[in-house]
């Protein structure tokens, strides 16, 4: 009986194994070996054409020491993320707060607000490249119509990063559905119970949607600051690092040094630190959740 019982489930394994081999595969072939393949070439000197050479962690130490653009690309991501990630939170939020209200026609608004968001990235970065326009473009229009002066936005050092910020909220549609989905699930009886006690419609934002509505808010803020570290479709596709290196954000740098100056060991260093301060980022925002993200019980 034994026997059987273990010829059963060697079987059973057996089975399970080749019906999940598919994913196995791809797997090890797609992801698995790519990501070991990197961290062997960010210690070597490899250009595709030669043999790659280790050189240890030179490619670090040159990345620390004497690439200033390696700087100007971490500070540029930084400065992205810093101003971005809350801006997009507090819009989606509110946004969110506002389409969470019980009037008429209000499948059409959010239909609206969510449309840009399936917009492929490329169609949003040449029809914003448009809008920006310090010649012709649409904002500026409207600007010299109330008589105020034009902006060089993308065309300006110091307006180019401001200009991609404010691009980015054009995108926030996926986190408005998710914020209506977290504020759909906060109960009306607290509401209620809120308002028998004489709470106005600040009390209750305050203290009952924004604390149960936390645990979304956090959702966002991960995928935010992960997604704006990674930040390079837009840059690529609107200034390629431009104007004077204000906007060669860090992921488009790794792309110039590995597909442009073919700096393959260079650029997969370049990956493996991104990799690291994602890592550090998303620990610490763990770790500071445990005083403000409160979960129903």
């Amino acid at each position: 009986m034994k026997i059987t019982r273990r010829r059963t489930a060697l079987i059973n394994f057996r089975n399970g194994l080749l019906f999940v081999s598919p994913w196995i595969i791809g797997f090890v072939l797609f992801t698995l070996y790519p990501i070991l393949s990197s961290l062997y070439y960010s210690f070597t000197e490899y250009n595709i054409m030669r043999a790659p050479v280790w050189v240890g962690l030179a490619n670090f130490a040159e990345l620390f020491t004497h690439d200033e653009l390696f700087w100007t690309s971490l500070y540029n991501t930084v400065y992205y993320t810093v101003f971005s990630v809350p801006l997009g939170l507090i819009a989606s939020v509110a946004i969110a707060l506002l389409l969470n209200m019980k009037v008429g026609g209000m499948a059409f608004y959010r239909t609206v607000y969510y449309l840009p968001s399936i917009v492929p990235a490329v169609a949003v970065a040449v029809l914003w490249r448009w809008l920006l326009n310090p010649q012709y473009g649409l904002i500026n229009g409207l600007l010299m119509k109330l008589h105020l002066p034009p902006i060089g936005w993308i065309a300006d050092p110091k307006w180019a990063k401001p200009a991609l910020i404010l691009m980015g909220l054009w995108t926030i549609g996926g986190s408005i559905v998710i914020y209506l989905a977290g504020l759909q699930d906060i109960p009306n009886h607290l509401y209620e119970a809120a308002e028998i006690d004489g709470a106005t419609s600040w009390h209750k934002t305050i203290h009952i949607t924004l604390p149960l509505l936390s645990p979304t808010i956090f959702f966002n803020l991960v995928m935010g600051l992960i997604w704006s570290f990674q930040y390079f479709t837009e840059a690529f596709v609107m200034t390629r690092g431009g104007p004077a290196n204000s906007t060669l954000f860090y992921s488009l740098y790794l792309y110039n040094n590995a597909f442009v100056y073919f700096k393959m060991g260079y650029a997969s260093a370049m990956a493996w630190l991104l990799f690291l301060l994602v890592l550090l980022v998303t620990a610490l925002t763990f770790r500071s959740s445990v005083k403000w993200v409160h979960y129903q019980r």
